[in-house]
């Protein structure tokens, strides 16, 4: 496998990779469509780097009800010691997203001291604070999207942000429009609702999971 594909594992050799899986006694995991990675509370000092599929982090407050936090793709690195403390009487849990796989490793063993000094052993850990600063500004966003007031003021702010990030007009949402539902957290009917309310303005074009949003222009001429 190439690990250097793998954000935790830049700049790091395979072998490298492979000698502290052994020394880390890291240990790998495979998961279907559906299955719980690990729930936070649970999970001790693990951390876990995804390193096949995609997965979702889920949080369910003491109601029942389901919110997407973070979608994540391959590389991708997550674990309770690596979480913002959730709020008392909620429960987190990271799903698989489809056939996934992953990695786990003791958080002690990847901030320990090395004895040996070993500069991959350094870089490792480098690439884990990026790692966790770049979790921290997906959070950021999030709370940016549902800082808005109504369902189209959280599609607009979720569109725009994917406008920006993708570099272009025309970008493909990371999930379905039900996750997507969850991720902005309000009722699935009532987000597609609003969506052709969107669509007949000619605010948004959807096709599939390809969004193209004009920002300005939609909502000058009323069409593409």
């Amino acid at each position: 496998m190439e690990y250097s594909r793998l954000a935790l594992f830049q700049d790091i050799a395979d072998s490298e990779v492979e000698a502290m899986i052994h020394c880390f006694r890291m240990r790998r995991a495979g998961f279907e469509s559906g299955q719980t990675i690990c729930t936070y509370g649970e999970s001790g000092g693990e951390v876990g780097v995804l390193l096949r599929g995609q997965a979702a982090l889920v949080r369910f407050d003491y109601t029942g009800t389901r919110t997407i936090l973070e979608q994540m793709e391959a590389g991708s690195v997550f674990g309770e010691v690596l979480a913002f403390t959730p709020e008392l009487g909620d429960c987190m849990e990271v799903v698989s997203c489809g056939s996934s796989e992953v990695l786990f490793m003791e958080y002690g063993h990847l901030m320990k001291r090395c004895e040996r000094a070993c500069a991959h052993h350094s870089k490792l850990v480098q690439n884990m604070f990026r790692l966790v600063a770049e979790h921290a500004r997906r959070l950021s966003r999030r709370v940016e999207v549902l800082s808005r007031r109504s369902i189209r003021e959280k599609l607009q702010c979720y569109f725009r942000i994917c406008r920006l990030e993708a570099g272009t007009e025309v970008f493909t949402l990371p999930f379905t429009f039900s996750a997507l539902a969850d991720y902005i957290s309000t009722d699935r009917s009532a987000m597609m609702r609003e969506l052709k309310k969107m669509k007949e303005e000619g605010l948004v074009r959807v096709d599939g999971r390809s969004v193209t949003w004009r920002e300005g222009d939609g909502e000058a001429t009323g069409r593409f």
